[in-house]
């Protein structure tokens, strides 16, 4: 996949020390700023190879679809989770947010459920965004659910509810923060200044030091990788390297990365650490809120990788947002997704009390009809092999290990549809009912009148 260079400069493990709450500020002090070396490519310590990277991953790619769940207390506001920079409020501006958030009908149980049965196998949740409020019970500051009225660990309910549902669980974690007073303003930050050189920020700054707020996401990052059993996967968000922007030399993402694989071995982790030119430095390619022309490709090789999306223009809860996608479009971009050899990760922003919102929850139901019945198109399925042309208005998956071609009729035909392999069918049919499709002449056979069912999938037998 990528090329593998073995350096001789490896990062030294830091000492955990607490920071960003009262009883850390004591030891900040005595903590010396240490300089962050630039270690562009590194060797993880299992030296994985290719093929053991898609044999840890293997539970990914069979999945192919899961839920992503943004929640925090830009809930509250209700009108984008960037509301803190977008508005440009500040922390005093942004406690109201805090001292009323109170999450009162959070049931984790009703998640996970609706996540089951939209046919969602894994799940992603923020532990902590870019406003810097932390979900669990960190003992590293006092910016966490657990000193809001909520009183509680979010987190751990969370994640015993959908373990307890059999879905893989995935931790978000923002390398931003708003609200640690030692990360540094930046091009980003709600306080940032606008058409700021590096000397405007040098000095705005002043008194803030990134040494400290590093140490403070490996203290977290050590935390959630440790207190809540087995974590599937890390999704680190984002890097934005420039002269007043923040990179991986800012993150110490060597070092992060380093020991999340230390804690949790078989982690998946993404690609925002601003690593992509690392062999081993990320797992998953992860565009965003747009569809992909084919599968991705780094240096010149396809990559894993996974969209992350959302059912309308915003990941938090966004009272007032109307862009929102019909479930046809949604099972498209799934279908689509998986016709390319990659996950969909949908985006659900629950409410400041706790709940999905019906536009939601419709969605999901809608989805979940459709995959009660049609999932073998998904799980376990991957891009048709070359020889297999897409007929006209359709999307072709295909699941290798049972040799099977599925045709999603994106635009139902009127009663026959044109295959140019029909001479390597062996038997179809609907997969919806398991209703026999036959073949006549180079073409399958459809009835006139539309299934009952969104998006009508001909499962194809292939011959051996």
């Amino acid at each position: 996949m990528r090329h593998h260079r073995l350096i001789t400069a490896m990062m030294a493990a830091a000492v955990l020390l607490g920071t960003g709450c009262p009883a850390a500020k004591a030891q900040r002090a005595k903590k010396a700023a240490e300089p962050v070396k630039t270690v562009p490519e590194f060797t993880l310590p299992s030296s994985e190879t290719p093929e053991q990277k898609l044999e840890r991953m293997k539970w990914w790619t069979d999945s192919r679809f899961g839920m992503f769940i943004h929640w925090g207390l830009y809930s509250l506001p209700a009108r984008h989770e960037w509301v803190k920079e977008h508005e440009r409020i500040t922390t005093e501006g942004y406690q109201k947010y805090f001292d009323h958030f109170d999450p009162d009908l959070f049931c984790p149980q009703e998640w996970a459920k609706m996540a089951k049965a939209a046919g969602m196998k894994y799940v992603v949740l923020t532990t902590k965004h870019h406003e810097g409020f932390c979900m669990w019970d960190s003992k590293y500051t006092d910016y966490k659910c657990t000193n809001t009225p909520a009183g509680r660990d979010l987190l751990r309910e969370f994640v015993d509810a959908f373990r307890a549902e059999g879905i893989r669980i995935g931790f978000y974690y923002s390398l931003i923060d708003w609200h640690h007073p030692d990360f540094t303003i930046d091009n980003r930050h709600p306080q940032r200044i606008d058409g700021g050189k590096p000397e405007d920020y040098a000095k705005v700054n002043v008194g803030k030091d990134m040494s400290v707020y590093r140490q403070y996401m490996k203290d977290q990052v050590t935390e959630l990788l440790t207190n809540y059993g087995q974590i599937d996967i890390i999704w680190f968000d984002f890097s934005y390297p420039g002269e007043t922007g923040k990179g991986h030399e800012d993150w110490d993402s060597v070092g992060l990365l380093k020991l999340a694989k230390s804690l949790q071995p078989n982690i998946i982790v993404d690609d925002r650490l601003d690593l992509k030119d690392t062999w081993g430095g990320w797992d998953i390619f992860t565009p965003e809120q747009y569809k992909v022309d084919k599968c991705p490709e780094w240096n010149g090789q396809k990559v894993t990788w996974e969209t992350c999306q959302t059912f309308s223009g915003s990941w938090g809860y966004y009272r007032d947002e109307a862009t929102w996608k019909s479930v046809p479009q949604l099972l498209e971009l799934l279908i689509e997704t998986v016709s390319k050899e990659g996950n969909l990760l949908l985006n659900v922003g629950p409410t400041s009390r706790g709940q999905f919102d019906q536009r939601a929850q419709d969605r999901l139901s809608g989805m979940g009809k459709w995959m009660s019945v049609n999932s073998r198109s998904i799980y376990g399925c991957t891009a048709a092999p070359e020889q297999y042309t897409t007929p006209q208005r359709t999307l072709l998956t295909y699941n290798p290990e049972k040799n099977r071609l599925y045709i999603h009729l994106i635009d139902y035909p009127l009663d026959k549809l044109s295959v140019d392999f029909a001479d390597k069918i062996e038997y179809a049919q609907f997969l919806h009912d398991g209703s026999e499709i036959r073949l006549s002449k180079g073409a399958l056979t459809v009835p006139v009148v539309k299934p009952d069912c969104e998006v009508p999938v001909i499962e194809v037998f292939l011959k051996d």
